[in-house]
């Protein structure tokens, strides 16, 4: 399964049936990496990484291609975990712009999908390699 062949199964799902259990398993095979909007706080994460963040109003999440980056400090301003964020990769949720809730912008090469909900978009999600997790400038 490719990035490609995922985005364009999951293209026009509705929101909260993103994606299929046994989607969710094949992409982890792949080492495919599926990220979509839900509700108005989270993005989520399915297949080679099985996760969430919290990202009221637009958040960024960094990544590595071992996945997510986390910050094990007890401070938010870590100076540990602010030298990892240098060389990660990162993913912008974008919320509310050009008739979706939920965009991403990143610099990770991606396929995209949309997400409906009731008869309108609400998320155009991406599809990535984790593999592919290495730092770049940020692209939408």
């Amino acid at each position: 399964m490719t990035a490609k062949e995922l985005a364009s199964a999951l293209n026009g799902r509705d929101y909260d049936n993103e994606i299929t259990e046994a989607e969710e398993k094949a992409a982890k095979a792949a080492g495919l990496v599926v990220v979509f909007g839900y509700s108005d706080d989270n993005m989520e994460f399915r297949g080679a990484i099985c996760d969430e963040l919290s990202c009221y109003d637009g958040d960024t999440a960094y990544l590595t291609s071992a996945g997510l980056l986390m910050n094990d400090c007890d401070n938010a301003e870590c100076p540990h975990f602010r030298q990892k964020q240098k060389t990660a990769a990162t993913i912008t949720a974008v919320w509310d712009t050009g008739g979706y809730s939920w965009t991403y912008n990143t610099a990770i090469p991606h396929e995209t999908f949309d997400i409906m909900e009731d008869g309108e978009t609400y998320c155009r999600g991406i599809v990535f390699a984790l593999a592919d997790a290495t730092k770049k400038e940020a692209q939408p």
